[in-house]
């Protein structure tokens, strides 16, 4: 069950990658993402079923229209495998938990519990399926837009609260549920604000010494639904891994030659997406990497 569990996470991650790109290729240009039927972005041929294979068409095609003979770009393939893995991952290990042979054993409450973790497992599938959408907009169209960021901190807090007051509540030491609830509601509201007005605070030291805009709303948006899904230590980690990423990046431009007249200086680099591939990290690891710094600072 939890091989075969995994295999169809993956493969619906797959599939909904796949209808990702759809997704990405036509919402900068406004366009609807059901009408027409997939096609060429070059010359407009509309493109057969198997043509539409997850992964498995794209390197069957080597990565070019097969009409045209277009280049495809590896965004594609990039995005179908980040959404495909990310969900297995997840389902490999909630159905884990579910198919534990000694489970019955552990708690009176297992089963809620276990219905709590299904339903959370479910969440992070859309969590991901978000951040490599808004990953893959601002890396290609520095476009973080709100109808991504604020449903996803929105859904992010629900998600959140109903998981840690139902895994408290349901615990061998259970306390009241709406208690629980509220207790939840109000850490995760001020670490939504902090995570978000720490961007704002960077944003403002940015205008006040340089006179221009150095980081955009979405940004402070962005870093606020990361952390209605990963509290603010897991916001703060994804925070710190995209500025070393977008600092490596920026490093490396500078020692590359110049390929236009535009000012090194003036470049602007997606902070959302070094952020989000931050939250994921944050997401799997998160609680391993905070533990083992903590340990190394003497905590």
């Amino acid at each position: 069950m939890q091989i075969l569990g995994t295999i169809l996470a993956g493969l619906l991650g797959l599939a909904f990658g796949s209808f990702l790109n759809v997704c990405l290729s036509r919402w900068p240009e406004g366009e609807s993402v059901v009408r027409p039927r997939s096609h060429c972005r070059a010359c407009g041929s509309e493109l057969a079923w198997w043509e539409n294979v997850p992964v498995a068409s794209w390197l069957a095609l080597r990565g070019r229209c097969r009409t045209c003979g277009s280049w495809i770009g590896a965004r594609y393939v990039l995005v179908e495998l980040a959404v495909g893995v990310l969900w297995a991952y997840q389902a490999w290990g909630v159905l884990a938990l579910a198919t534990a042979s000694d489970v019955p054993a552990i708690s009176p409450f297992l089963h809620w519990n276990l219905y709590n973790s299904l339903a959370r497992t479910l969440a992070w599938f859309l969590f991901y399926w978000l951040v490599i959408a808004l990953a893959f907009l601002d890396a290609e169209n520095l476009w973080l837009p709100d109808w991504l960021t604020i449903p996803g901190i929105v859904i992010g807090f629900a998600s959140t609260v109903i998981y840690e007051a139902v895994g408290i509540s349901y615990s061998d030491a259970p306390l009241p549920l709406q208690q629980t609830a509220v207790t939840v509601s109000v850490q995760l509201a001020i670490s939504i604000t902090a995570a978000a007005a720490l961007i704002l605070l960077i944003r403002w030291i940015y205008r006040l010494v340089r006179r221009q805009e150095g980081l955009g709303l979405g940004d402070a948006k962005l870093m606020a639904m990361l952390a209605a899904w990963l509290g603010l230590p897991g916001a703060l980690l994804a925070f710190f891994i995209g500025v070393v990423l977008g600092g490596a990046v920026a490093a490396g431009m500078l020692v590359l030659p110049k390929r236009d007249s535009a000012a090194w200086g003036t470049r602007r680099l997606p902070l959302g997406t070094f952020l989000c591939v931050g939250g994921v990290v944050s997401s799997l690891w998160g609680t391993a990497i905070v533990d083992a710094y903590l340990r190394w600072a003497g905590f």
